[in-house]
């Protein structure tokens, strides 16, 4: 089932009420689920590569601690903010301040900067490892034969 985007963001516990939560593709509510968005955001940092590891470092123990805790949806929102990491800096490692686009909608030429690129590689491992997680991947498909 597609991610809902027409939910009551605003007044959602989605660990109080994890039947609601729709896994979605990628990274798809990433922003938008609580508690879990307020968790993890204040540690989701790529600038250079030493805080893209320290970040991605600090999600994945929250990944593991949400399994830990029998908590689908906190793992899944740590995976797609580790997933968030990668994309969002191997946009910044492509193109010159994270602009993909000009203002008449043409892309921009790529104009890689290796650290971002460092610290998509550093996001990537961590995403690998959680998207490739057996119990997780149990879970995610238990969550969606259940909820949808």
């Amino acid at each position: 089932m597609a991610f809902d985007y027409d939910m009551d963001f605003d007044n959602i516990d989605f660990r109080e009420q994890p039947e609601l939560y729709r896994v979605g593709r990628g990274e798809q509510g990433v922003l938008m689920v609580e508690p879990y968005k307020s968790e993890i955001l204040p540690h989701w940092r790529f600038k250079t590569p030493d805080i893209a590891k320290e970040s991605s470092d600090k999600i994945y123990q929250m990944f593991l601690d949400y399994q830990e805790a029998d908590d689908f949806v906190g793992m899944d929102m740590a995976r797609k903010f580790l997933q968030m990491g990668y994309t969002r800096s191997r946009r910044y490692a492509n193109y010159k301040g994270g602009k993909k686009y000009d203002k008449d909608g043409n892309i921009n030429e790529r104009d890689i900067d290796e650290e971002k690129a460092e610290s998509a590689r550093i996001f990537e491992e961590k995403w690998i490892i959680v998207r490739e997680n057996e119990d997780y991947l149990k879970r995610k498909k238990d969550h969606q034969k259940k909820y949808g």
